[in-house]
């Protein structure tokens, strides 16, 4: 079986906007592509900002959804003073914080913000288990 790469999208009302607060924000690296989207590399995966409507219109749903979307997403990090980092950089950049950075009921730490669209995020730091390769162990990600 060949690679496979995952891309979870995000619709967003303001690309730019958007774009600047993952690569601010969250520190996220930033692909070189061109076109309405943002591609951002992550660990086995990759993020995808695309403009709102376009992606409610091809998912084929109404674009003015609100409240809990019935998803998160999650920023893990390597220690409690990262999520604190991490939580502070995102509300820098304009993000609003949901749930302060706190001990979890299963042992590990973690925080919510909703970023500039409303999209919940946790980040967390889990002392159990990393969930991907660590910083020291990622190859090169070409482009799509």
């Amino acid at each position: 079986m060949e690679p496979r790469i995952n891309i979870v999208t995000l619709g967003t009302h303001n690309l730019e906007r958007a774009t600047a607060f993952y690569e601010r924000g969250l520190g996220l690296p930033k692909l070189a592509f061109q076109g309405n989207v943002s591609f951002f590399a992550l660990n086995g995966t990759w993020l995808a900002l695309y403009p709102w409507e376009l992606l409610a219109g091809d998912a084929t749903v109404a674009g003015n959804g609100s409240g809990f979307r019935g998803a998160t997403l999650a920023h893990v990090v390597e220690s409690k003073e990262q999520v604190m980092l991490v939580l502070k950089q995102a509300e820098d950049a304009g993000a609003k914080i949901i749930k302060p950075a706190q001990e979890t009921d299963w042992g590990g730490f973690s925080g919510y913000f909703s970023d500039l669209d409303d999209h919940l995020w946790e980040v967390a730091f889990n002392p159990f288990f990393w969930p991907g390769p660590r910083p020291m162990d990622r190859t090169e990600t070409s482009q799509p």
